[in-house]
C-alpha cells in the first residue's frame, strides 16, 4: 500500500514517542485519550485520571486520559468522553483484520475525534510479514482525513535501539503541519537512522515479485461532516509565519544559504571514526560514555567546569533539548528573553509551544551583542525571568562575546536572579578572534555573587562544529540546579544519540582534547576556508547593493537588502516590489537562492547568509547574487573569483 502514497503523505519523526508528543503539541486538545501503552514518555503534567472541569483548565494545555488497548472498552470511552484527540495501538489478534480499525474510524468520525492510529508492534521489517489490517485498508480506501497512521521502527533486531517512525496522512493540512512540527522542534531525524532504515528497506522491497498483485482503484475518503479540532492557535500563528526548508525539484536544485549546518568537506578522521562505530561489534559502555570528554572540552574550550554532581544530557540534535528547556521555563511560569538577532528557529519553537518571551533590543554597531544596561532594563519588567544568550559566537549574526562581556551579562543576571541558557552550538569556528578573550566561564561565575537562588547557568552545546562533523548533529546540556534536572526529565520525549554516534564522537573528542596535530590542522584548515568564504561573500554583498553586517566567527552572517527595498521585481512566480521579508521568495523563484529573510532572523532589514557549502555550490550562490542584481539593478557586477 506504501506505493499508492506520494512521499509527501509521510512524515518521518526520530521515534514514535516524539511523533505521538508533537501531534498532540499541533493540536493542544483538551481532552485526549491515549493507549495506556504509549503515555510512558508523555510530559507527566498531561497525565490525569479524571475529567478535568473546563474553568480549571488552562487554554492549550493538553489533558490526558490513559485508556485500555482493547477496541470494544476503547469504543465505548470515546462515546461517553467525546475526546478531541485518540491516540491508541491495537490488540494483536485484532490486528489481523481491517474490521477494528473501521470502528475505530466510525466511532471518532462520529463523535469528532481526530485518530492517530499506531501500528509499530505489528509492522514487520520482514520480506515476509504476516497480514495487516491497517496495511489492507490503504490498499483499496483512501485515509479519512480525520486519521493518521504511526509506524514507529521498533522491532528491528540488528540495532534494537535503533529507532525512527514515520506517520501517514492523507490530508494535505495535517501532513505539512506535522512535517512543520517536526522541523521546528526536532530540527530533523538523524541521518544515520534514516539511512539505515533507508537501506533496510530497499533490501526488503528487492524481494517482492513485481506486479504480482494487481494495483486497485483506491476508494476516496469519506467526507467529515463534523468539525474537529483544528491546531493550536499559537501552533498555527507560528506555522503562517516561520520560513521552513525549500526542497529542490528533479528538474532544478535549490541552494542553501538558509541552513543552520556546514556543508564543507568531511575530514577523514571523521568518516573512518564513523565507519569503525558500525562495523565494531561488542562495544562496552566505556567506549561510548562521552561525558568525561565533554566535561574536558568545555574546560578547555569556555573554562565552564561540570563536576561530578552537573547532569550532562545529550540530544540528537542541540534544538530539541532546546526545547525541553523552553518547557521547564513555562512549567516554572518563566520569561524567555531573547536578543533581537537571535536563531530564528529557537524563537519560533519558544512560540509554538505558546512560551512567554520577550526581545532584548540589540544594535548592529556593537553586533547585535547584549548590552548589561539593555538587559537590565529588560530583567526589571519580569518576574522569573530566563536568559538566552548564544555564545561566545553568536548564532546567526557570526560576532563575539569575549570573556569580559559575558562576566558582565553574568553579573546582571545574577542580580536578578534569571536563569541563563548559554548556548555554545555555533562556536568552535572562530576565525577573527583578536582582541576577543577567551572565555572563563568557572571564573567568571565564582566572582558573581547572588542572593537569589534561582539564578544558575545551563550550557548547552552541539559537538558538529567542534569537531567538523558536517550533518552527524550530537547535541549536550550540562544542568547542575537539581530542581531544574527534576523538571527537565518530567518531559521525557526526548530523542537521543544512538550508540554508535556516541563511539565516533568519543574517538573524535579524545583526539580533539590530546590536541592531535593532524586534528588541530583539520580545526584551523577549516577556520581559514570559513574566512575566506566570509570575505568573498562581503565583497560580492556589498558590490550588488547590500549591507553586510560582517562576522568574526561561525557560519553565517547578516546583510541588509540596501539597493533592493521598494524596487518592482516579476519573474515566474514572484510579483511585487521587494523587501526585507520576500526578498527570500524573490530570491529563490528567480535564481534558486534561498536565504533567510528579516522575518526569520528577527532583525528589521537584515536577511541571514549561510556561507559554509561546498565549493562549487558556494560559487553558484555568489552567481546567484550577481544574476538578481542584474535582474533587480541592472548592469552587471562583477563576481569576485574563489578562495
Amino acid at each position: 500500500p506504501f506505493s499508492l502514497l506520494v512521499h509527501q503523505n509521510v512524515v518521518v519523526f526520530p521515534s514514535r514517542a516524539v511523533a505521538i508528543e508533537n501531534a498532540l503539541r499541533l493540536f493542544s486538545p483538551g481532552l485526549a485519550i491515549v493507549d495506556e501503552h504509549l503515555t510512558r514518555h508523555l510530559p507527566k503534567q498531561w497525565l490525569t485520571s479524571l475529567a478535568i472541569e473546563e474553568s480549571n483548565h488552562a487554554k492549550d494545555t493538553v489533558t490526558v486520559i490513559e485508556a485500555p488497548r482493547q477496541s470494544d472498552l476503547l469504543i465505548e470511552l470515546i462515546r461517553k468522553l467525546k475526546p478531541q484527540v485518540v491516540v491508541t495501538g491495537m490488540a494483536q489478534f485484532e490486528a489481523i483484520t481491517s474490521a477494528a480499525f473501521v470502528n475505530l474510524l466510525s466511532v471518532t468520525k462520529d463523535v469528532g475525534s481526530r485518530l492517530l492510529l499506531d501500528i509499530s508492534e505489528h509492522l514487520e521489517l520482514s520480506s515476509l510479514p504476516s497480514s495487516n489490517g491497517v496495511l489492507k485498508y490503504l490498499a483499496g480506501k483512501t485515509l479519512p482525513s480525520h486519521a493518521a497512521i504511526l509506524c514507529g521502527l521498533v522491532k528491528n533486531q540488528v540495532y534494537s535501539d535503533l529507532e525512527v517512525a514515520f506517520a501517514i496522512s492523507e490530508d494535505p493540512t495535517v501532513y505539512k503541519a506535522l512535517s512543520q512540527t517536526i522541523e521546528l522542534l526536532e530540527g530533523h531525524t538523524s541521518v544515520i537512522s534514516q539511512h539505515y532504515y533507508g537501506c533496510l528497506f530497499h533490501e526488503l522491497l528487492a524481494f517482492q515479485i513485481g506486479d504480482r498483485h494487481p494495483q486497485q482503484e483506491r476508494e476516496p475518503a469519506e467526507v467529515i461532516s463534523k468539525e474537529m479540532i483544528g491546531f493550536s492557535n499559537s501552533a498555527m500563528s507560528t506555522l503562517e509565519g516561520a520560513e521552513f526548508f525549500v526542497p529542490g525539484s528533479k528538474e532544478s536544485g535549490v541552494i542553501h544559504m538558509d541552513l543552520d549546518r556546514s556543508f564543507l568537506p568531511v575530514p577523514s578522521a571523521v568518516n573512518a571514526s564513523i565507519f569503525e562505530s558500525f562495523v565494531r561489534q561488542n562495544i562496552t559502555d566505556s567506549e561510548t560514555d562521552v561525558r568525561s570528554s565533554i566535561q574536558q572540552l568545555v574546560k578547555d574550550s569556555y573554562g565552564f567546569s561540570a563536576d561530578s554532581c552537573s547532569e550532562i544530557i545529550y540530544g540528537n540534535t542541540c534544538l530539541a533539548l532546546f526545547n525541553k528547556l523552553v518547557l521547564c521555563c513555562m512549567q516554572e511560569q518563566g520569561t524567555l528573553l531573547f536578543p533581537l538577532g537571535t536563531n530564528g528557529h529557537y524563537v519560533n519553537a519558544a512560540k509554538f509551544v505558546n512560551a512567554t518571551t520577550l526581545t532584548i533590543p540589540t544594535k548592529a554597531d556593537s553586533g547585535f551583542k547584549i548590552e548589561p544596561s539593555v538587559l537590565a532594563d529588560a530583567l526589571e519588567k519580569v518576574s522569573q525571568p530566563w536568559v538566552y544568550i548564544s555564545g561566545p559566537t553568536i548564532n546567526p549574526t557570526g560576532f563575539l562575546y569575549s570573556d569580559d562581556d559575558i562576566a558582565e551579562l553574568l553579573s546582571v543576571c545574577a542580580k536578578y536572579g534569571a536563569r541563563v541558557v548559554i548556548d555554545t552550538s555555533s562556536s568552535g569556528l572562530e576565525f577573527q578572534a583578536a582582541g576577543c578573550s577567551q572565555w572563563n566561564l568557572e571564573k567568571c561565575l565564582s566572582n558573581v555573587k547572588s542572593s537569589k537562588p534561582s539564578f544558575s547557568v545551563v550550557l548547552l552545546g552541539e559537538l558538529s562544529f567542534e569537531l567538523t562533523t558536517a550533518g552527524l548533529d550530537f547535541g549536550f546540556l550540562i544542568m547542575s540546579d537539581s530542581s531544574l534536572v527534576d523538571t527537565f526529565y518530567s518531559f521525557p520525549s526526548l530523542s537521543r544519540p544512538h550508540s554508535t554516534l556516541k563511539y565516533t564522537f568519543r574517538k573524535l573528542l579524545g583526539l580533539k582534547n590530546q590536541k592531535d596535530q593532524h586534528f588541530s590542522d583539520l580545526i584551523v584548515e577549516q577556520k581559514e576556508t570559513l574566512k575566506n568564504r566570509a570575505n568573498q561573500l562581503i565583497k560580492t554583498l556589498e558590490s550588488c547593493g547590500w549591507d553586510a553586517a560582517g562576522c568574526h566567527g561561525g557560519i553565517s552572517m547578516l546583510a541588509k537588502p540596501t539597493a533592493y527595498i521598494g524596487k518592482s521585481l516579476k519573474v515566474d512566480g514572484f510579483e511585487g516590489k521587494l523587501d526585507s521579508h520576500n526578498i527570500r521568495e524573490a530570491l529563490l523563484k528567480s535564481t534558486g537562492l534561498c536565504i533567510s529573510s528579516s522575518a526569520w532572523t528577527g532583525v528589521p532589514d537584515y536577511c541571514r547568509f549561510s556561507f559554509a557549502l561546498d565549493s562549487g555550490e558556494f560559487d553558484r550562490a555568489m552567481e546567484c547574487i550577481t544574476r538578481f542584481k542584474e535582474l533587480v539593478l541592472g548592469g552587471s557586477a562583477k563576481v569576485n573569483g574563489s578562495n
